[in-house]
């Protein structure tokens, strides 16, 4: 990818990139394990954004 990007499209990666972070260990244990998994997890070889 290009060194240099235009603002949209670095604020929607770096959006993407936070969305796709696992639940904390933390959030786990306050839910007593209600919340497990991140529906929104993406793995990022397997599925890309359309940017």
């Amino acid at each position: 990818m290009a060194r240099y990007k235009l603002s949209g499209k670095k604020h929607h990666l770096s959006h993407a990139l936070k969305q796709a972070s696992p639940v904390p260990s933390w959030v786990v244990a306050k839910t007593r394990g209600r919340v497990r998994r991140n529906p929104k997890q993406r793995r990022w070889r397997t599925s890309k954004i359309k940017v």
